[in-house]
């Protein structure tokens, strides 16, 4: 017995897991949901059904009746009894339909006039309503009546007889429920077959997201082609999931660049410092070593105070510091601050541009922007050269251009130069982390612009573009 009741708890236990499993499956709430709308509309339709067809019915004859039973009592109120048994008998003599009930007893409820032999012994309120069997010349009916008493105690009974309508009132009311039944029997079909379709929807991307789980970044949810919600749906999942895939790839991207890029100065540090204990034949020779590997040290860590500042713009953090800013002076200064470094290489520096220019965003963040584009333009232009700064008003916004005669950028390296890290041919030899441009790009894009670099032939044009104040507010 105890094998036996181990043995069934796990049955049961599972079943009971089935169960609040489908109940949770969102299948099977949206069919429940389909089935209880078209039962409750059906429902609905067959109710109105009966109320306009016998329902109707039922409203006509008694509003008959009702019409009759004052015709009557005004004729009563005229001529008394004895009009009153001649009209009854004029209106039975004239009922083509032979329907009419009518019935006229004394105080005694001894017969006056009519088509009924007897008073109905449930008819006992005066001006009620009454559905009772009747029987006519030997045949046995059902009639509606209604019962009043008149002066002196007489006693009136008017009526319909209401067989022929009453069957047909069963044969609409079975039709109709049939009917209910046919539909709740369609609704639970229909149901099945919407969780069926349902579930067939969503398994492509229960299937899609599982690979995914399970490391395979490949996969993509299939679009039927039809255009509908499902097919938007998996559109944006896999918009989603072909932009992880690319952050991941940034992100590995930018591993590997970190470890190669750092082991450098890394390795140049150790073996400084390493010599300079082992040979050092001085203070002088060991202070000497020890500041040239601080310098190589400064320079990782401003690689990675680099790539934190382009992490805290691309997350939006640095938009809540926006202001009104005019961009003429702070191209004025970053024109003097880089004036002296372009003297030395002579090169000539021009600034185009109107002495106000407002816009809206972070002063501190366009003025580095607008630094390392002039940084890379005086960088790679050779002596003689000239470079151009410039900004002016557009629709929608400011543009800043940045214009060297250097060698420019080649085509193949003209998508990848904003990625961190990356370094052309023609920069490999020069100083620099490859950070430059995509802070750049990254403080476009928090002031709700952007940044374009075209190769001139000579040199290289960047243009970059800040929203006006009210987009760059509306973003923020």
């Amino acid at each position: 017995m105890i094998q036996l009741a181990s043995f069934r708890r796990p049955s049961e236990s599972a079943t009971g897991v089935s169960t609040r499993r489908l109940l949770r499956s969102a299948g099977v709430r949206f069919a429940v949901i389909y089935a209880v709308l078209l039962s409750a509309s059906a429902a609905a339709l067959a109710l109105f059904l009966w109320w306009s067809t016998a329902g109707l019915l039922d409203r006509q004859t008694e509003a008959a009746i009702h019409a009759d039973a004052q015709s009557l009592a005004e004729r009563f109120a005229i001529g008394q009894v004895a009009a009153l048994m001649l009209t009854i008998d004029e209106r039975l003599a004239q009922n083509v339909e032979d329907d009419a009930i009518y019935l006229l007893v004394d105080p005694a409820r001894r017969f006056l006039a009519g088509n009924l032999q007897h008073w109905p012994q449930g008819a006992i309120e005066n001006g009620a309503w009454y559905e009772l069997p009747i029987e006519r010349a030997g045949v046995r009916s059902l009639a509606v009546v209604e019962a009043f008493t008149l002066p002196g105690g007489f006693r009136l009974l008017v009526g319909r007889d209401v067989q022929v309508r009453a069957k047909l009132r069963g044969l609409l009311t079975d039709a109709l429920l049939w009917a209910l039944l046919v539909v709740f029997l369609m609704a639970t079909v229909g149901a099945l077959v919407v969780r069926s379709l349902f579930r067939r929807a969503l398994a492509n991307v229960s299937a899609t997201a599982a690979a995914i789980a399970g490391g395979d970044f490949s996969q993509r949810v299939r679009l039927t082609g039809r255009g509908d919600e499902f097919d938007q749906l998996a559109e944006t999942i896999n918009d989603m999931l072909n932009r992880m895939a690319r952050l991941m790839e940034g992100v590995r991207e930018v591993s590997n660049a970190i470890a190669h890029d750092l082991r450098t100065p890394i390795t140049r540090a150790r073996a400084r410092l390493e010599d300079a204990s082992v040979h050092a034949e001085s203070a002088a020779d060991l202070r000497s070593a020890i500041e040239r590997a601080i310098a190589d040290l400064d320079g990782i860590v401003a690689v990675f105070q680099a790539l934190l500042r382009i992490a805290e713009i691309e997350a939006g953090s640095r938009r809540a510091a926006f202001a009104s800013v005019d961009v003429g002076p702070v191209l004025a200064d970053a024109a003097e601050l880089y004036e002296a470094v372009a003297e030395q290489k002579g090169i000539s520096l021009s600034v185009e541009g109107p002495s106000h220019l407002p816009t809206f965003g972070d002063r501190d963040l366009i003025q580095q922007a607008l630094a390392n584009l002039l940084d890379n333009a005086v960088k790679f232009s050779p002596p003689g050269a000239a470079v151009r700064l410039s900004a002016r008003a557009c629709p929608g916004g400011v543009q800043i251009t940045v214009a060297d005669q250097g060698p420019g950028i080649p085509e193949a390296d003209r998508d990848r130069v904003t990625e961190r890290f990356f370094r052309g041919e023609t920069a490999r030899h020069t100083p620099g982390s490859g950070l430059g441009l995509a802070l750049v790009q990254a403080v476009a894009q928090l002031h709700g612009g952007s940044v374009q670099l075209t190769d001139t032939a000579p040199g290289v044009t960047a243009v970059l573009t800040l929203a006006g104040h009210e987009d760059a507010a509306a973003r923020g």
